[in-house]
């Protein structure tokens, strides 16, 4: 049976929440999440390691980044699912390079209507993670291309015209 990413999400959701809450390492508090069928299948796996490393390794950086976009908000006053949700959207936009942002950002907010804390927290977490990619996109750290990704129509105009 086929995982599907949107399952991993959650769970690397409530792992966050867990590692935010309680003291514990980012085993403990992923281990007991993972269900069979995510085990069993290799590219499951894959994707929950690489997305919850990504998460734990930079979240400095990827708080730095919602700070810098909540304005008048200090981080302790974000509710805790809204925050983890950012976080892990703004890590899948930033180091899965196979995912189009636009891709992490509306299952971020599908997620946020499941599991938020208030009616608003989709809108917000929306509002936030657009600023945030649009920001990051006119700094150029966002390097994603291919089918479905950011489109970069002018190296692919200088490739594509012939040499004179």
């Amino acid at each position: 049976m086929k995982t599907y990413r949107r399952q991993i999400r959650e769970k690397i959701l409530q792992a966050l929440y867990t590692l935010e809450l309680r003291d514990v390492d980012t085993e403990s508090a992923t281990n007991w999440l993972l269900t069979k069928e995510i085990a069993d299948d290799p590219n499951a796996m894959k994707f929950f390691n690489h997305l919850m490393q990504s998460i734990v390794k930079n979240r400095e950086e990827i708080d730095r980044s919602i700070a810098k976009h909540t304005f008048n908000w200090d981080m302790s006053r974000i509710a805790v699912i809204d925050k983890n949700i950012l976080r892990m959207a703004l890590a899948e936009i930033l180091y899965c390079e196979d995912i189009p942002p636009k891709v992490s950002i509306n299952e971020a907010i599908e997620i946020a209507k499941k599991f938020s804390s208030t009616d608003k927290s989709s809108k917000f977490v929306n509002g936030i993670l657009d600023a945030i990619f649009n920001d990051m996109k006119a700094e150029g750290r966002i390097k994603k291309c291919g089918r479905g990704l950011i489109d970069h129509t002018e190296s692919k105009m200088q490739k594509t015209e012939p040499n004179r």
